[in-house]
């Protein structure tokens, strides 16, 4: 069952949704094709760094979640 790299996918991409976008559109398109990729490349590997990857990525987005929301409005 590939749980961890499909949840890590979701997670990646739920990450660059939150992160504000810098450059042109071309290369914007080409990072949101990144978690794709990497979903297909994290399905053989070992289920530790998925879920080291996972774990980062969460944090991640509660990072940038609270930098939008709290330090935003001050």
């Amino acid at each position: 069952y590939y749980v961890t790299p499909v949840l890590m996918g979701i997670s990646m991409f739920v990450q660059q949704k939150m992160t504000p976008t810098m450059g042109d559109s071309t290369q914007a398109k080409i990072m949101m094709f990144m978690p794709i990729m990497f979903t297909f490349m994290f399905l053989n590997f070992p289920v530790g760094l998925v879920v080291y990857w996972l774990v980062n990525n969460i944090l991640t987005i509660a990072q940038q979640y609270y930098m939008n929301a709290y330090v935003a409005a001050k």
